[in-house]
């Protein structure tokens, strides 16, 4: 039997599980109501509210304190010997690494694919509102965290509903605290396994078929798919055995890079297309609100929208402050502000380039796709690109291997938490789930996309759910946090004011 047939059989037997499991649990996640012509899943309006919400309760922190944000993430507010890991610089792009991937650039091109250029409006408009849910989750993160006694931080949404909750309803609040933790670590470990892993494996080995050889070449053969995954595993395992550390130095150099090839790109296409950009921004507001043509018209377009953005930039999920939480500060709110950044980076700046160029560039698959053809997002978006730049297919191939690498070495340690969380911390139990990590890359290059998506999906929204019960009941906890910051802030333009680093001299002027 050959190599080729082996892999082929052991194709069909992946997808053979997958696709009828996530088309069962994606029916029970996403329950939805009839709202005119589309079918709203009552789970996208929970993050859209709790968006909303947390905008209100702290008054548009977002907006408010975006220069403040940009300040702390250059390192104006450091503290010499505070706890922790990483700068906040790092923290921010461990983070990023996490957020921007291939949702900005398959997910884009999916959701403009099914939801229309009108899609593009309800990210950017997701990404906004995501920014004020970002900066609590993270607060409570860097709050409730645990310092090691090796000096190493754990953080993230099993440390801060437990703990919170228990510091503000006592012993029963710590009980419900805990099941929610329980919880919570499984949805992370299952959309880290699908979306944080899988899905980057599947699309970047997507892109690199493409390039080298198309259909007919051998990485498009199951051999070749499974030969890809297994390189994918081999790296990721090497990288992961060296903690945040390892990760945070990785990303803090692979993040702005490949974050600057991007953009660029996008806007090689965008101002040599320059004449053209009006009316395509007229087709995404006209699309946001007269949507015609696309799954669920308007509807259609929000709910695509809000999926991919909140796919792509994880507010609300507790995801991310896994990796904050292991800054190096003595004020939680500091990182709160930081992570704000994240989501305006990852939905604001970078999809809606994305989008941009497609609606820009319209290449044929993207026609083909709105028409029902399945074509995946990552195939739409170098089409796009191609379109413009004949020779930018190759450079995507690298930015999207840099994009999913990156963010499959993010989920691994925030999978790691969870998974140490639940099982306990040690050598044995770690090494084990890095094993594990590494080997799923495998058969990520093998699964069908839709499979990938709706799986993914599903475990992010119920992680949305468990994680956002537990911010609402600890908001009051981050107001206060936020107001210390800043007291601080004011204390430190005040002795720098007076030349002086004395707090005494400083309060006399505050």
């Amino acid at each position: 039997m050959s190599l080729d047939s082996i892999s082929t059989s052991i194709d069909e037997a992946v997808n053979g599980f997958f696709d009828p499991t996530a088309t069962a649990v994606s029916k029970i996640v996403f329950y939805s109501v009839k709202v005119g012509d589309a079918e709203l899943p009552l789970i996208v309006g929970w993050l859209v509210i709790a968006g909303l919400v947390f905008s209100a309760w702290f008054g548009l922190v977002q907006v408010r304190r975006f220069k403040l944000a940009l300040e702390v993430a250059r390192g104006k507010y450091d503290e010499k010997d505070a706890p922790g890991e990483v700068t906040h610089f790092q923290a921010l792009t461990a983070a990023v690494s996490g957020t921007v991937g291939l949702g900005n650039i398959a997910g884009v091109g999916v959701a403009v694919s099914i939801g229309g250029p009108g899609a593009t409006f309800w990210m950017i408009l997701c990404g906004l509102l995501g920014m004020a849910s970002k900066f609590v989750e993270v607060t409570l993160g860097v709050k409730y965290r645990e310092v090691h006694a090796d000096g190493t931080v754990s953080g993230g949404p099993m440390h801060y509903l437990p703990k919170g909750l228990r510091e503000r309803f006592g012993n029963g609040g710590a009980v419900f605290g805990k099941v929610l933790a329980v919880l919570a670590c499984i949805m992370i470990l299952l959309f880290g396994l699908f979306g944080g892993n899988l899905f980057q494996t599947n699309q970047s080995y997507a892109q690199v078929a493409s390039t080298f050889g198309g259909e007919d070449g051998f990485l498009a053969s199951s051999a070749g798919a499974v030969l890809f995954g297994v390189v994918v595993a081999v790296l990721v395992g090497l990288v992961l055995l060296g903690g945040i550390r390892s990760i945070a130095s990785i990303t803090s150099r692979l993040v702005p890079a490949m974050g600057i090839m991007y953009v660029l790109a996008c806007l090689v296409v965008i101002l040599g297309n320059v004449t053209a950009v009006p009316d395509a921004i007229q087709t995404i507001f006209k699309g946001a609100f007269e949507a015609e043509g696309v799954a669920g018209g308007v509807i259609g377009a929000l709910i695509q929208g809000f999926k991919r953005a909140a796919f792509s930039n994880e507010a609300g999920l507790g995801s991310s402050p896994i990796a904050h939480s292991a800054v190096k500060t003595n004020h939680p709110a500091s990182e709160g502000l930081v992570a704000t950044l994240e989501p305006f980076i990852d939905t604001v700046v970078i999809c809606t380039m994305t989008a941009l160029t497609i609606i820009i560039a319209n290449p044929a698959s993207w026609a083909e796709a709105r028409a029902g053809e399945d074509i995946g997002g990552v195939t739409i978006t170098s089409d796009a690109f191609e379109s413009v730049l004949p020779w930018f297919p190759n450079v995507l191939t690298i930015a999207v291997l840099l994009f999913a690498f990156s963010t499959i070495l993010t989920w691994g340690y925030y999978g790691l938490k969870a998974w140490t969380y639940l099982f306990g911390r040690g050598k044995v139990s770690e090494t084990v789930f890095k094993a594990l990590w590494s080997l799923f890359a495998v058969a990520g290059a093998m699964l069908s996309l839709d499979s990938l998506i709706s799986l993914g999906d599903s475990a992010l929204f119920l992680l949305a759910v468990f994680n956002i019960i537990g911010l609402y009941l600890l908001a009051p906890v981050v107001k206060k946090e936020l107001d210390k910051f800043l007291d601080y802030v004011r204390e430190r333009k005040a002795r720098a004011a007076l030349g002086s680093t004395e707090p005494d001299e400083a309060a006399k002027v505050l």
